[in-house]
């Protein structure tokens, strides 16, 4: 499947579709507590890029957006609708995220997942992202994973 990823808003309907179903596959494993997601509005604030992944068609088929935190990006809303799943969605999206990362500077990227997400968690730990304590404002969570990779710069 040809993918074309791009940079996006998240206040459009497509948008809304795919973080309202990255949200539906969360809460079909996590209670509301559990989850530390960012609303298409959050989404929208300076600093965040939102990504899109469309296939040939333009249909969208998946999504992923890069927090820049200053010294290390933060992945957020990681999702692939079913219909993209198995073709490469999530790391196609993940290489352009941490291309993205890797271009501004940033040393690392950083995420929080949960265990309870094992497809995630193994695409993640299969991409070189390690295991690490809390970061940012995270406090430890009994249903939070904390992963980090670090990045080399083109300017290394």
């Amino acid at each position: 499947m040809a993918l074309t990823i791009a940079a996006e808003s998240p206040l459009t309907e497509e948008a809304a579709a795919l973080i309202e179903g990255s949200e539906a596959a969360l809460r079909e494993v996590y209670s509301a507590e559990e989850c530390f997601t960012f609303t298409a509005a959050e989404l929208a604030a300076p600093g965040i890029t939102f990504l899109v992944a469309r296939t040939g068609d333009g249909t969208p088929a998946g999504c992923v957006a890069l927090c820049d935190c200053g010294t290390y990006g933060e992945v957020k809303r990681l999702f692939v609708t079913p219909e993209g799943r198995g073709r490469g969605t999530a790391r196609a999206l993940m290489a352009d995220l941490e291309a993205r990362a890797a271009a501004a500077g940033l040393a690392s990227v950083r995420l929080e997942t949960g265990d309870k997400l094992a497809a995630a968690v193994a695409l993640y730990t299969d991409l070189g992202y390690h295991v690490r304590g809390p970061f940012g404002a995270y406090e430890d969570h009994p249903a939070s994973l904390f992963m980090e990779k670090p990045l080399t710069n083109p300017a290394d």
